[in-house]
């Protein structure tokens, strides 16, 4: 408010006289007129308290990123959804110093997972499916037979890990999709973790398959859904789930980097060979892939507090621990990690890594609280700078 009156020359003082003088003829009486202008006072004295606790917080992130030079990565926070903070630092690319902007795109991670999540719950709404279905309903002849829809979402499944079997077997000449993995699943059996139910893992494994089953039950490729179900609807311009090339064609691409000491600089990730399944697994749908901005994950943000793609009722699923045999809970529902915090209460957050990207949102819903940090060159400090915002927020 305070800086859209300046826009037009006023101060939060004229608009306070102004106020007090124009409706000063209609009191009358004494009593009147006291209350209102110590109305007028208490608002001005609030609307300045609230701008100067903005400067102080913004003037204590910058000195926490200050402190951390080559932080590569974008930040915002917002309060009821209204960016107090955002601000990029970096590059888009090291080799030739072309900076971050505040709509840089950046590879997600396991971000991606809460909106696979969201589809299935979308489903689930819509009558296509049930959390407790078998997976094997889906899939047939997945040699794994006791796990259900609930379980993938939960990462209580027991999966091997697919990305070890494909690394194991898979022709790395080519890039593989889903139906790669599965196949392998199936062709090589590996052994299960432990009994559905029993313990919480988190499984890639799980949220691939969600992928598949999601494609199974809406008869739509998941990527077009994804797409004209979510990202549109919901106002994600910038969001996509990309191939390579897709991604090397955009010049607002944040590529992810990695600090090599011989060389005393950071290096593109996907040039290390060790670092190949980003590539050779390319075409992998579920856990992960999806690109995307700060800006276009505050619309995502937003949109949960609503029904736009679904329910209140049906989103509090994704925001409940699950339950294991013994009966303890967990601290992931779907798609997210579960938490509290004493002074601000509900928080859901899920990170994402992968070769040179970092990538966190959470979520405090109690509070209305958005911290969304996309990190493109790995920073080992970055756990350090999160645990920083988190208590200048008042966590």
């Amino acid at each position: 408010m305070k800086t859209f009156l300046c826009l037009f020359g006023y101060s939060m003082m004229d608009v306070v006289v102004n106020m007090y003088f124009y409706w000063r003829p209609y009191t009358t009486c004494s009593f009147m007129k006291i209350n209102l202008f110590a109305y007028l006072f208490f608002l001005l004295v609030s609307v300045n308290f609230c701008a100067s606790a903005q400067r102080s917080l913004e003037a204590k992130l910058d000195e926490l990123f200050a402190g951390t030079p080559d932080f590569s990565g974008v930040v915002l926070i917002a309060d009821q959804g209204k960016p107090v903070y955002e601000k990029a630092f970096g590059y888009k690319r090291f080799e030739t110093k072309a900076l971050l902007t505040t709509s840089s795109v950046f590879e997600l991670a396991s971000v991606s997972k809460q909106f696979t999540a969201m589809t299935i719950m979308m489903l689930k709404q819509a009558g296509k499916l049930g959390y407790d279905d078998a997976v094997e309903t889906y899939i047939p002849g997945l040699p794994y037979p006791g796990i259900t829809i609930r379980h993938l979402l939960n990462h209580t499944s027991g999966l091997p890990d697919y990305q070890d079997v494909m690394d194991q077997h898979w022709d790395k000449r080519k890039v593989a999709g889903n139906t790669d993995n599965i196949a392998y699943l199936i062709q090589y059996h590996p052994a299960r973790l432990f009994e559905p139910g029993a313990r919480y893992t988190y499984s890639n494994t799980g949220y691939m398959l969600l992928a598949s089953i999601a494609e199974k039950a809406s008869g739509q490729e998941f990527i077009e859904f994804c797409r004209t179900r979510i990202f549109r609807p919901v106002g994600m311009t910038h969001t996509d789930i990309r191939t390579r090339e897709e991604k090397l064609a955009r010049p607002d691409v944040a590529w992810g980097h990695m600090y090599v000491a011989e060389k005393k600089r950071y290096v593109q990730a996907d040039s290390f060979p060790q670092f190949n399944y980003a590539i050779w697994l390319g075409n992998r749908k579920g856990p992960g892939r999806i690109s995307s901005t700060a800006d276009d994950l505050l619309m995502w943000d937003r949109a949960l507090y609503t029904n736009k793609l679904v329910s209140q009722q049906t989103l509090a699923d994704a925001f409940t621990p699950a339950k294991l045999n013994d009966g303890s809970l967990t601290s992931y529902g779907f798609g997210w990690e579960l938490s509290k915090s004493d002074k601000l209460g509900q928080l859901v957050w899920h990170d994402g890594d992968n070769p040179g990207y970092k990538t966190q949102i959470t979520r405090y819903i109690d509070a209305d609280k958005t911290v969304i940090v996309l990190c493109n060159n790995a920073h080992e400090k970055l756990p350090t700078l999160l645990k920083s915002i988190d208590t200048l927020l008042g966590r």
